[in-house]
């Protein structure tokens, strides 16, 4: 179990009499920090896995999502928690009392079941009808990783309310810029727009999907709040902490149902109530919610490079089983099967019981207990679940296997494949990218989960028990006979094979590779890039409002061509185009990513920013030499050691920027070309910046053996020896 955080004793000490009656009747009024917590997304992203089994039981890192929701309100001071089961609520309810939370001392969870349910509001209707809520208290959905502390967040939000009654929520959120080229999060959600007041942090304007990316602020806005920060580089991470009023609201208010589409956006427009919604954003803190494939992709990889501690693999909590750290971020469980010839990368994680045959490779993927991998199987950036039979020869790069799936010999999974269930594969059959396979067929109408829960129905389910190849499990659970067509859709996924390929509806395409596990295919990030550039020059020419800063009475009606300050803008520009090539190269790093695509995403950028080649090649070098100074280096020939290997590593990135970097001794600098004065200047600009690091280092010529500065005050850009003292740079 994680560790209880501070402020959870409930005793006083010292004192006599008075202060023991004081300490009783404090006691007496004290009410229990409460939490509610929504087992149900009301979505169907995650169809077709989710027709079987709720999304919070789904597997994360080889843990239940609600798991690490509950380790978290256990460990940040919340006492007691109702539990909201609509879909598949039978299985959420046997789980929380199989899991032990039922029987945790100071930790109450209570589990609230409903079958008609369409929406959060709903729920939230059905619990304001319990009266059991007797306070503030915290709203978060059951697919939420947090490592964040409660306290300061609870301490504004009640400051607030006593200051202002109408202040009933505060929303959590953090730092995430979207990306210029896919205008979408690092967790797949779509670009988030959020006016806040910069003095009080009240939330006056949300929209989560504008179109073109530009946005429209009334301006009488300006007229209670002098100065407004407009964002699009918040992250949303659906944890608020509420007030009794929230639920009310909802009770009298039957036509809201999403907790942001219609409460939230109803209350920033509502003038006659008077509600005020604020914000909390939290640095150093993780907290993030799987809302489809992309986020539980970069969350999982989160939860094993360290970001949600002391939510990882090898310290123990509910849900999950005892794992053990090795180099490289590699994590295997105590009973493990592996040949001396198969090869585990770095960030993998192998559960209990699994074994992996000869000469196979898994990399940057999670497997989960009870899986049989055969031999020459390469496995690349997967979700295996659990008891899956992989056969010899198969690929598989960038996939979702759930449970009990068999793949049979010389299967490849391209891509973006997610097979659901118990599904088989037959030998040497290709599965297309992005392909969803279920036992299964495809439902004619797609409401929420709860809708097409099929737990009590056996419509539409594929029974395989007359063919070949099935898992015996499979078989004795399989008890409707199957149809022509059913028989015919068998053959859909190879000889031997079970499952049906759920069709893609017409205009969801775009939808499927941007929330899917695979990279974003380097041919669709080139076709975004060119429609993104022409919206831009549109947007430009329009004039309309920056998409992050501050807006002051003046900035509303002021024309740009009153602005003297264009070089301002560059910089900033610039500024913010670097620290995008910086994540960019980072991600590189801890994803191995190849070259091209690390080139691609930077001219993206590069044409996003409308800079320069010149721009890219200093930025690159500028993260270079960041990676370098971030690495352990007790001395400076470690540092030295460190500069030279991610410049060795990455001379295929710096030499397409620049066209004449030397082979033999890794980087020769001409002052006539622009792009490699640039990487002069920021070398020169490290230098600066770390002066007891570089500047004293490079003198020795051991990483650049021919690298010279230019001295930026010479018209012909004269050539100059390295300095041999930091305070010449």
């Amino acid at each position: 179990m994680v560790a209880k955080q501070s402020g959870r004793n409930r005793g006083g000490g010292g004192g006599g009499t008075a202060a023991a009656t004081e300490v009783s009747v404090e006691e007496l009024a004290r009410v229990p920090l409460q939490a509610i917590l929504l087992a149900d997304s009301f979505a169907t992203k995650f169809h077709p896995i989710t027709l079987e089994r709720p999304k919070v039981l789904l597997p994360l890192v080889n843990v239940p999502m609600i798991d690490y929701t509950l380790a978290w309100l256990e460990s940040a001071g919340v006492e007691e928690v109702f539990v909201f089961c609509c879909a598949h609520a039978k299985q959420v309810a046997e789980h929380l009392e199989n899991s032990q939370w039922f029987a945790q001392p100071n930790f109450s969870v209570t589990a609230i079941e409903s079958n008609n349910a369409v929406g959060a509001g709903d729920a939230l209707r059905l619990i304001y009808e319990q009266n059991v809520i007797r306070g503030d208290f915290v709203l978060v959905s059951g697919d939420t990783v947090s490592n964040m502390s409660l306290a300061e967040a609870l301490g504004e939000h009640k400051e607030r309310r006593r200051k202002d009654s109408n202040a009933i929520m505060t929303m959590v959120i953090t730092q995430s810029k979207t990306s210029p080229t896919t205008r979408q999060s690092r967790l797949g959600t779509d670009e988030l727009f959020m006016a806040i007041d910069p003095d009080t942090k009240q939330l006056l304007y949300y929209e989560d999907k504008s179109d073109k990316g530009t946005v429209s602020l009334d301006k009488t806005l300006l007229s209670d709040h002098p100065s407004i920060y407009l964002h699009n580089d918040k992250q949303d991470c659906y944890i608020d902490i509420c007030s009794p009023e929230v639920l009310s609201t909802f009770a009298d208010n039957f036509d809201y149902q999403h907790l942001r589409r219609h409460f939230l956006k109803g209350l920033l427009d509502d003038d006659i109530m008077g509600y005020k919604i604020f914000t909390h954003e939290i640095q150093s803190n993780y907290a993030a919610r799987i809302d489809n494939f992309r986020s539980y992709d970069t969350v999982s990889k989160d939860i094993i490079q360290r970001w949600t501690y002391p939510l990882v693999p090898d310290v123990q909590f509910f849900g999950n089983s005892s794992t053990k750290l090795d180099r490289q971020g590699m994590y295997r469980a105590s009973v493990v099967g592996q040949s001396r010839s198969a090869q585990v990368g770095p960030f993998t994680v192998i559960g209990s019981g699994t074994t992996i045959g000869s000469q196979s490779q898994i990399s940057n993927s999670v497997v989960g207990e009870g899986c049989k991998i055969g031999a020459n199987v390469s496995i690349e950036g997967c979700y295996i679940w659990h008891n899956v039979t992989i056969e010899d020869g198969c690929q598989l790069k960038h996939a979702i296997v759930c449970d009990g799936v068999v793949i049979k010999s010389g299967v490849i999974l391209e891509p973006g494949v997610v097979l659901s269930y118990k599904v088989v594969v037959g030998q040497q059959f290709i599965v297309p990218a992005y392909s969803k396979v279920s036992l299964y067929q495809q439902p004619i109408k797609q409401d929420s989960d709860e809708e097409l829960e099929y737990a009590d129905s056996s419509t539409g389910f594929m029974d395989a028990s007359s063919l070949s190849g099935l898992p015996d499990k499979l078989k004795e659970e399989s008890t409707i006979q199957l149809s022509e067509s059913q028989l015919q859709a068998a053959s859909e996924v190879g000889s031997g094979g079970v499952g049906f390929i759920w069709s893609t509806s017409e205009g969801s395409h775009e939808e499927e590779w941007r929330h899917s596990v695979a990279p974003i295919p380097p041919a669709k990030l080139l076709e975004i890039m060119h429609t993104s550039n022409n919206e831009l020059e549109v947007v430009q020419q329009d004039g309309n409002l920056p998409p992050s800063g501050e807006l002051e009475r003046d900035s509303v009606t002021a024309n740009s061509n009153d602005y003297d300050d264009d070089d301002v803008d560059v910089k900033d520009d610039y500024e913010f185009f670097e620290n995008e090539v910086e994540a960019t190269f980072k991600r590189a790093l801890e994803e191995n990513i190849k070259e091209d695509d690390v080139i691609l995403e930077v001219n993206s950028l590069r044409l996003s920013y409308n800079l320069a080649t010149a721009d890219c090649s200093g930025a690159l070098f500028y993260s270079m030499m960041k990676s370098a100074l971030s690495a352990p280096h007790p001395s400076p020939s470690d540092l030295v050691k460190n500069a030279a290997t991610v410049i060795t590593k990455w001379k295929k990135l710096l030499k397409y920027y620049l066209p004449s970097i030397d082979e033999e001794v890794g980087l020769l600098i001409s002052s006539s070309d622009p792009d490699e004065i640039e990487v002069i200047l920021k070398f020169e600009e490290m230098c600066l910046e770390s002066a007891k690091e570089y500047s004293t280092v490079f003198v020795q010529k051991q990483v650049l053996p021919k690298f010279q500065m230019i001295h930026t005050k010479s018209v012909n850009a004269e050539r100059l020896e390295v300095p041999h003292s930091a305070s010449s740079l």
